[in-house]
């Protein structure tokens, strides 16, 4: 493809490719020269460079250049970048790094996946074959590599590479507080808790002979600081992210494609998929309000469950639905402790002593009420799949014959 249409595809996608730089100036020239092969709408963030880089920048004119008076790091460079970027009006960003690394030449791979991905992080997977590569920068690769699947259940081959295309609308949404190159970690972590796909295009990549490399990485400061990083994380991980994951993974499904997928094409029985929703109301019910979705995650990993019916079912507590899961609960504690099902009190005689009362038969009420809408929808379910499922095998079996 000439690099007329490649300028032209730029421009529809309104995408740019973005450069942060640091004391980069051997190499700055022939990384945006190359850029300039596919398009113009290149921006460079010059992170307090105190080489002749500003010098060098002044001679393309058909770039956006922005220069911070000191050196504050790679995050805080590409975050500038984000924002520029986006008041510009571009959609999209392709991150380079300026040590002449990237080649140009594999843009294409991420505006082809950009057709079928619109809201996704495109990270370039190196290939390191015959690369001239230390052991410790292949180490540190892979350790980010399995930090990242335990923080996101996500499995990706290069969490390290500079090389992506990001969706701004959806980066620059939320807040970061990571400055240095530890926010490339951040920023595919929390934005694949929100339901970001983070995807892999394999990419070429270039190492200088040891003696003409510029890494301006402290093998130990930075590295620390990631490790910290990488602590918290998991740590949010378990308590919000990964849940919140599920959640965003099964919105962005219709009902119909859910249903189809985890109900009618799974591979499990009719007596798992019945336990997995009988406890999905379960857990939807059961009075522990801002801990249901994790201990229901939890639970269900224990028992083997289908975790996205699971969660599926267990949205029974959505707004619409509270006044009713509460009603039927004070009621059932009502009938269970033998007590009246006066609700006028509330506004006539409230004290510690009918608070208590009414929390401990809305506490009795609720379990009893989870525990039977549990049985009932395990029941009234695993009814509906012997139906169901049967008539759906007899066509597929009558298909094949």
């Amino acid at each position: 493809m000439s690099a007329e249409k490649y300028y032209k595809i730029f421009e529809e996608k309104k995408c740019c490719v973005l450069i942060p730089t640091y004391n980069n100036a051997p190499f700055l020239s022939d990384v945006i020269e190359d850029g300039l092969k596919y398009t113009s709408n290149i921006i460079v963030i010059n992170d307090g460079s105190t080489d002749n880089t500003l010098e060098l920048l002044n001679k393309f004119s058909e770039i956006k250049i922005e220069s911070c008076k000191k050196n504050k790091g790679k995050g805080f460079a590409i975050r500038r970048g984000f924002k520029l970027a986006s008041q510009l009006g571009y959609d999209y960003a392709i991150t380079m790094d300026s040590d002449g690394q990237h080649f140009a030449s594999d843009l294409p791979q991420f505006l082809t996946k950009l057709k079928e991905h619109k809201n996704a992080i495109i990270i370039g997977a190196r290939n390191m074959d015959g690369q001239d590569q230390k052991y410790g920068s292949i180490f540190a690769n892979k350790f980010s590599n399995f930090w990242f699947r335990i923080e996101t259940a996500v499995k990706h081959p290069d969490t390290q590479s500079g090389y992506r295309l990001y969706p701004l609308k959806k980066i620059n949404k939320r807040r970061y507080f990571s400055n240095k190159y530890e926010f490339e970690i951040e920023v595919i972590v929390r934005n694949s808790w929100r339901g970001l796909d983070i995807l892999a295009v394999p990419i070429n990549v270039f190492y200088p002979e040891e003696d003409k490399r510029i890494s301006h990485f402290r093998p130990f400061t930075d590295f620390f600081r990631i490790s910290i990083l990488n602590t918290i994380l998991v740590i949010v991980a378990f308590f919000y992210g990964l849940p919140a994951r599920l959640v965003h993974n099964i919105k962005k499904k219709s009902f119909r494609t859910i249903i189809k997928e985890n109900i009618l094409q799974s591979k499990d029985s009719n007596l798992k998929i019945s336990k997995a929703v009988g406890f999905g109301f379960f857990m939807g019910i059961i009075p522990i309000w801002g801990w249901q979705t994790l201990v229901a995650l939890g639970l269900s990993h224990y028992f083997k469950l289908n975790k996205a019916i699971v969660i599926l079912a267990a949205n029974i507590s959505i707004p619409p639905m509270l006044p009713f899961i509460l009603f039927g609960s004070f009621y059932t504690g009502a009938l269970v402790l033998g007590n009246d099902m006066d609700l006028l009190h509330f506004t006539t005689d409230i004290s510690f002593k009918t608070v208590t009362t009414d929390l401990l038969q809305y506490i009795v009420g609720s379990v009893v009420f989870a525990i039977v809408t549990g049985i009932v929808t395990f029941g009234i379910t695993l009814l509906l799949l012997k139906i169901f499922r049967k008539k759906k095998n007899s066509k597929f079996n009558t298909s094949m014959s």
